[in-house]
Parts: C-alpha cells; sequence; structure tokens
C-alpha cells in the first residue's frame, strides 16, 4: 500500500514560480473519446471553443488514464496514485481511508480547492473538495439540468491573496446523449471510426454523441470567459481533459488505445508557449504532482511525478511508460486485463483468454433487460450477414491472451502485430515492464477482478 506524505517548501524557493502561486482549474469532460474531437483527428464534431484553447497553449498528443472508466480515472486524477496505490481499481467502489486526496495536499499549501459538478469519488473524507454549485452532479440525468456560472465565478474571485484549485467536473457526453443539437450532425453525413459498426441506429446515437460534444465544448467556453471576467485568466493554469473514451464498444471499459488515451490542454498565458504540440507521454497520475509542484510544494509517495519541465518548454519527453488495467466487475463478469504502451506501441494481456466480455450497461443488459443503448443489439443483428461487423462484434467480446499495436499508425488498433516475428523482442520488453509493474503494485491479477475484492474496497477494507 501507498501512504502519501507531502513535503511543503516555502514557495519562494520553488525553481519555476518564484513569487507566485498560480491558480488551477481543471475542466473535465465525461466519457469522451480524445479523437473523436477535431483537435486529435475527429473528423465530424465541432468544437471552437476547445480548438482555441488549444491555439493558446500547449496539447499533449500523448495523455493517459490508467483506468477507462469514471471512478478510478478520477481516483487517479485526484491522488497522483495508481489504482493499486489509490484502492480504486474497480468502478463503483472506494478509495483506501489512509490516503490524501487533492483537497487535503493543496489546502496544505495554502490553496481553496473546490469541485463542482460531479463527485463520483468516495469515500468523503478521502477528497474534501469544496462543494461548488452550478453545475448537474447527475452525469444520467434526462435532461441535464441547466448549469449557472455564478457559484463558479464566486469562488474564483473570492479571496484576493488565497489562490484556487478548482475542477469542473461536466456531464458531458456521458450517456444518455440527450444536449445540444443532433440536426447539425445528419447520421447519413457522418465518418465513423474505424472501429464504430455501421448501423441505422449506431449512425442516429453516434449524432447525438457529437451533439453532447458540442454542447459540452459550449460549457468550456463559458467558463473560461467566467475565468476572464473574474480577472484570473493571466495568472490561472487551466487543464482541459477529455477523461476516458466514450461508451461505444471498444472505447470505455477496455485498455485499448479509445478507452485509455485522453485529450490534455495547457494553457498558462505567459508561462506555456501558445499553440504547441507535444509528443511527451503523460498519466493522470502526473497532474496532481505537476500541480504540487508549481505550488512550491514536492510531493513525495505518489506514483506520478511532476510534468512542469515539459509544460515550460524545458523537456520534450517525461516518462517511458504508461500502464493500464481494467477490472470488469461490477459492471459485468470478470475480465480482468492489464496494458502498457510507449507511446507508440501498446501491448495488452488478456488474464482469461477463454472468457467473453460482457458489459451491462453498453450492452443493455441493466435494468429489466431493457435495451438502454440499443444500438448494440443492431451490432449483433448484422453481424451474421456483414464480415465487417461481425469481426467487430468478435474483436470486443473474444481477445486473444496478448495483443500488440502500432498506435502511431493505427490509433483504433485495427491491426494485431502479435504474432509477427519482428515484434517479439519488443513484446517481451514491454511484457517484462508490464509485469514488473503488476509486482510493484501489488496486482493479484485474476483475483482481483471478482465480487469479494469490489465489496471489500466499497466498505474500506481492501483485500490488496
Amino acid at each position: 500500500m501507498n501512504i502519501l506524505i507531502i513535503s511543503v517548501i516555502v514557495c519562494l524557493l520553488s525553481p519555476l514560480f518564484a513569487a507566485d502561486r498560480p491558480n488551477f482549474l481543471i475542466i473535465l469532460a465525461d466519457d469522451c473519446t480524445y479523437n473523436d474531437l477535431p483537435l486529435y483527428g475527429g473528423k465530424n464534431a465541432k468544437t471552437p471553443n476547445i480548438d482555441k484553447l488549444a491555439t493558446e497553449g500547449l496539447t499533449f498528443t500523448r495523455a493517459f488514464v490508467s483506468s477507462s472508466m469514471c471512478q478510478p480515472c478520477r481516483a487517479e486524477l485526484y491522488s497522483g496514485l495508481y489504482p493499486m496505490g489509490n484502492g480504486c481499481a474497480w468502478n463503483h467502489s472506494g478509495c483506501r481511508p489512509d490516503i490524501q486526496g487533492m483537497p487535503q495536499i493543496l489546502g496544505n499549501l495554502g490553496y481553496r480547492v473546490g469541485l463542482a459538478g460531479k463527485t463520483h469519488i468516495r469515500p468523503a473524507e478521502v477528497f474534501p473538495f469544496e462543494k461548488v454549485d452550478g453545475f448537474d452532479k447527475s452525469c444520467v440525468r434526462n435532461p441535464t439540468l441547466a448549469h449557472d456560472l455564478g457559484p463558479v465565478e464566486q469562488f474564483m474571485g473570492r479571496d484576493k491573496d488565497e489562490p484556487f484549485c478548482l475542477v469542473i467536473a461536466l456531464t458531458e457526453p456521458h450517456v444518455p446523449w440527450v444536449m445540444g443539437d443532433p440536426s447539425q450532425y445528419p447520421p447519413k453525413k457522418l465518418k465513423l471510426p474505424q472501429n464504430i459498426a455501421d448501423t441505422q441506429r449506431t449512425r442516429e446515437d453516434f449524432s447525438k454523441y457529437l451533439a453532447e460534444i458540442t454542447y459540452m465544448d459550449g460549457q468550456v467556453g463559458e467558463i473560461l470567459d467566467s475565468l476572464k471576467k473574474c480577472g484570473k485568466a493571466n495568472d490561472t493554469l487551466v487543464l482541459f481533459t477529455s477523461e476516458q473514451g466514450s461508451q461505444f464498444p471498444g472505447c470505455k471499459w477496455t485498455t485499448w488505445n479509445t478507452g485509455l488515451h485522453t485529450a490534455l490542454i495547457a494553457r498558462f498565458p505567459q508561462k506555456v508557449k501558445k499553440e504547441i504540440r507535444t509528443d511527451a507521454l503523460i498519466q493522470f497520475a502526473d497532474v496532481l504532482p505537476t500541480l504540487v509542484d508549481l505550488a512550491g510544494g514536492e510531493a513525495e509517495g505518489m506514483d506520478g511525478s511532476s510534468f512542469a519541465p515539459v509544460l515550460m518548454g524545458k523537456s520534450g519527453s517525461h516518462r517511458k511508460y504508461v500502464y493500464g488495467m481494467h477490472n470488469n466487475f461490477p459492471e459485468g463478469p470478470p475480465y480482468p486485463t492489464r496494458t502498457i504502451s510507449d507511446g507508440t506501441h501498446r501491448l495488452i494481456l488478456n488474464l482469461t483468454p477463454d472468457e467473453l466480455f460482457i458489459e451491462k450497461h453498453l450492452m443493455g443488459l441493466k435494468g429489466n433487460a431493457v435495451l438502454n443503448n440499443p444500438y448494440w443489439a443492431t451490432w449483433v443483428r448484422d453481424s451474421w450477414e456483414k464480415p465487417a461487423i461481425y469481426k467487430l462484434v468478435k474483436r470486443y467480446q473474444s481477445r486473444p491472451p496478448v495483443s500488440f499495436y502500432n498506435t502511431a499508425k493505427d490509433p483504433y488498433e485495427m491491426n494485431d502485430l502479435a504474432g509477427m516475428p519482428k515484434f517479439q523482442k519488443k513484446i517481451k520488453e514491454m511484457r517484462k515492464e508490464l509485469e514488473a509493474w503488476m509486482k510493484r503494485e501489488g496486482d493479484p491479477g485474476v483475483l482481483l477482478d471478482s465480487s469479494e475484492a469490489h465489496q471489500a474496497a466499497k466498505s474500506g477494507k481492501h483485500l490488496f
């Protein structure tokens, strides 16, 4: 178990910000596949505010979460620890009660730390954010409640002498896809990603999903306007991230690239250069150590490390590998996978290759077997007569023990290279490092993906 210890250094000693400490504003989308955004190659969505933000700062092309589920990836972001370290290795579970989160860590450095919108993190005593109103806390409400920037502006402008850290956790484009205007995305004209089956219902739902992305983009623009209105734009580091992939097969709940790869944009006027892209490899666990660094503190005991030198243009690299895991319970029967990436290639280990992957939300099995995502049924229906769709269904539900992809050339991971002789040396090298990471983290593999382990974590009595 990792115990987090934070050493606070006097701000004047900080090598990066000698005279002042920046404010931090983190804008978090919900279930947005990174390369559905135009900034990362998306062919459909309109996101003028996110695009503008990118022109004003630094875009990370290789940023990743450790788990493509809402609660675990937020636990990573708010703790600086991997899932085994913070204890949240499943969705709808809980972190270890003896760790500290972002509110205490930055609070010890003199920051007001608030959270607006979706919480989805527990226990509350580990993450005692100041609650900021104005954004819907429920990601499944239909429709999403109207937002109000008033409380956000009040929080940001409340104390001129005390720096703030504010997380605004939006609920779009999480299902149900009911916000925005789908008419601007005619289903017949959409260019579906390679990992999405082309059925009429899928096109209709993808249109609604894109409308939610544009709706979310509008919220981003309003938030940034509020920051400017409060006179805080020039002394605030803004981070925008898309969280994990969307609720389409092959994205969320997987260890594929479209599940774990996240958007990350950093803007800090006169500190971070404008309209720059970096290939530096970043993990969500690195965000909190970076904030601590910029605040004049020193983080010890975190799994992540500060990428402030990348932000400041002093370095073009950060880490050699990023890691990921998926434990399927309670979203479906156990289906544990583990992964490692160097930013160019991805290795995935399927720990139970004889089993089928089943996810109750996406497949519409939640709540009296009522299909809450009818597009999956159309995939299954059409798969028997359309080989391309059958291939996608099989890819999603039945996976080999080892998969290996060149994600730089094949971001949707349609071509498994695990059997090619020329990659065996690299596969061996990356597998050795992945298994070493599992050992360092105390990850028991198959045993972790169980009802017993999940329930123990939910009650704060972790088995591993």
